[in-house]
């Protein structure tokens, strides 16, 4: 097991620098460039490396500095996960069926942070088409744990984790269907968020399952995020300006989603994590089990019908045995067998988690709760027994994360205390739809409690 990587200078430090002359963007881009193809060679963690047009976009920043009229984000290097349009740069969706595929408009979250200056430096990889938490690859090769190759680091926006784990670069765009963002933020030990459903346009965004899909973020700190949440226009708004309590919190407490329980060194950091929370804020630990009962199979059954509908759109079942990998075509051999009657349960199930979710969520603001119920998993194993429970990965890494998907909840993942040598955990932390803005702010306060040293670095 390595040694965690240092991590690259926030966002804020670089936007310091960068304004106060210490700090060229070229130069600031020629080394998170040189970090990406260290980071590559080691753990696979990029799709494409965008050398020519970073360095041209950072020529262009330093000018603008020169003259004065930097803009909000100017300079700033970031990874886009290679699910999302990027203009003249190969985006493959993680299947080999897109190779040189070079979109000619870039996705419209992209399109934002890129009119303030951002500069984006390489293609993040994913599991193909964004079907799987693993990140892995029969096609381009696995990506690998930054502090253990021989884990998965999540997925499915998995790269994006590791690079900011590695010390790439300090933030990058994601997405979160079920979990995608969250679940290598936790596993890698960085933070991930996924907005309320809609807060972000998916346009130019290659879709897994429409009425699931989140575009997400992914930063080594909350700050991080937040400086890229507030670009795109989710920092500001209810609870932006807010300095809650303790008491006006109402923090709930979920120690569990059934069926999966946590695994003994999840159970025991959340507690520690939760201790130490209650330094700060006012904990009520709560028992929710049949609110989330179904939860998981619920949004199985609406990925493979909506996945479904994305691909056989497109391309015939023939075409796709031939392009596509294994995995996915599986999935969607399965998926020619649902019923609609399946898909108009499963979104029943929904309803009722949601109507579940807002009564719970009216007397909480926050629920806190683990991430993932378990560390990462090595690579090439397809089932875990956590417990009395045994089950698949996936339905493992996703069982506490996927019913915020469903119900359209904004939530974050931020790094739970361990000790040394441990691998990773995640401290998820949930909120009302639309309260985006109060849970980054209150996101940011639960981070400096768990990391006071990194509280004082920002």
């Amino acid at each position: 097991m390595s040694v965690p990587a240092l991590r690259a200078a926030s966002l804020r430090q670089s936007l310091d620098d960068l304004a106060g002359g210490g700090l060229r963007a070229s130069e600031l881009v020629q080394r998170t460039l040189d970090k990406a193809d260290d980071t590559q060679r080691r753990l696979n963690a990029f799709a494409t490396i965008a050398r020519e047009q970073a360095m041209a976009a950072a020529a262009a920043s330093d000018r603008r500095y020169a003259e004065g009229t930097p803009r909000a984000l100017e300079g700033l290097p970031i990874g886009v996960k290679d699910l999302i349009d990027t203009r003249h740069i190969e985006t493959r969706y993680g299947s080999a069926a897109f190779i040189g595929n070079i979109p000619s408009a870039d996705a419209c979250v992209v399109r934002t942070l890129v009119d303030q200056g951002a500069i984006v430096v390489g293609k993040t990889t994913t599991h193909e088409f964004a079907w799987g938490v693993t990140t892995a690859s029969a096609a381009f090769g696995d990506t690998l744990h930054p502090q253990d190759p021989r884990r998965i680091p999540g997925g499915s926006s998995g790269g994006a984790a590791v690079a900011i784990a590695d010390g790439v670069m300090a933030a990058g765009l994601g997405t979160d269907t079920g979990g995608s963002a969250r679940i290598p933020a936790a596993l890698c030990g960085v933070a991930g968020f996924k907005p309320s459903y809609g807060a972000l346009p998916t346009q130019g965004v290659f879709p897994l399952a429409a009425s699931l899909d989140h575009p997400g973020l992914l930063g080594a700190s909350v700050d991080d995020i937040r400086v890229l949440a507030d670009a795109l226009g989710i920092a500001a708004g209810p609870g932006a300006a807010e300095e809650p309590d303790g008491d006006d919190a109402r923090i709930g407490v979920l120690c569990a989603i059934g069926p999966v329980p946590p695994a003994c060194e999840i159970a025991g950091a959340f507690a520690v994590g939760a201790d130490t929370l209650a330094s700060a804020f006012h904990l009520e630990e709560l028992n929710a089990e049949e609110l989330f009962s179904g939860s998981f199979d619920a949004f199985a059954h609406i990925v493979l019908a909506e996945g479904a509908l994305v691909h056989f759109a497109r391309h015939d079942p023939d075409w796709i045995a031939a392009h596509y990998g294994a995995e996915t075509v599986e999935r969607l051999a399965r998926a020619r067998s649902m019923r609609l009657e399946d898909y108009a349960l499963a979104q029943q199930a929904r309803r009722k988690l949601a109507a579940g979710l807002a009564r719970l969520m009216a007397r909480h603001r926050f629920i806190v709760l683990p991430t993932t119920p378990c560390t990462a998993p090595p690579i090439g194993e397809a089932a875990l027994t956590i417990g009395a429970w045994a089950g698949s990965v996936r339905e493992a890494l996703m069982a506490y994360t996927a019913p915020f998907n469903l119900s359209g909840c904004p939530a974050i993942s931020i790094p739970l205390p361990r000790s040394a040598g441990a691998l990773p955990a995640g401290l998820q932390v949930v909120a009302r739809p639309g309260d985006d803005a109060a849970l980054l702010r209150m996101a940011g306060r639960m981070e400096q409690v768990l990391h006071p040293r990194l509280g004082r670095m920002h």
